[in-house]
């Protein structure tokens, strides 16, 4: 069971794992070895609650594809296993940082002085550009 929080937990099999070959210097090795990792998550098919999978379909995110398919590819480490973990690590955050939900925003108007401040900047700029023209003499 992969956990994402305290009340969501996904089962294993919802998550495909793919081992391909790490691109990148390396020597001979790196034409052996496959230690690349790709992970695989179907959001419509996954057994994640609602308000998971429409927060995770809006979000404009470039490891999500449009068909509704999570692709996370993690080639930092030389080790097949700690790319594995670190692809985890970066799904789990997708996922935690969806069940946020985010804060309304207040409307603010500017205050009285800071609007002075920059009628006044405004002002002196007008100033310093109208020094810098060239006078003509009729």
């Amino acid at each position: 069971m992969i956990n994402i929080n305290a009340s969501v937990q996904l089962a294993d099999d919802e998550v495909s794992w793919q081992f391909i070959r790490a691109s990148g210097p390396g020597g001979q090795h790196v034409n052996k070895v496959s230690t690349a990792v790709l992970l695989q998550f179907d959001i419509a098919s996954s057994s994640l609650p609602e308000l998971y999978k429409s927060r995770l379909l809006q979000l404009a995110d470039h490891r999500i594809t449009p068909s509704g398919k999570v692709l996370i590819k993690c080639q930092q480490s030389r080790s097949q296993e700690q790319n594995r973990e670190l692809a985890l690590a970066q799904f789990i955050a997708l996922l935690q940082s969806v069940a946020k939900t985010p804060k309304k925003r207040l409307a603010t108007k500017p205050t009285y002085s800071s609007q002075l401040k920059r009628l006044q900047s405004k002002k002196q700029q007008s100033q310093t550009k109208s020094l810098r023209r060239q006078k003509s003499f009729d």
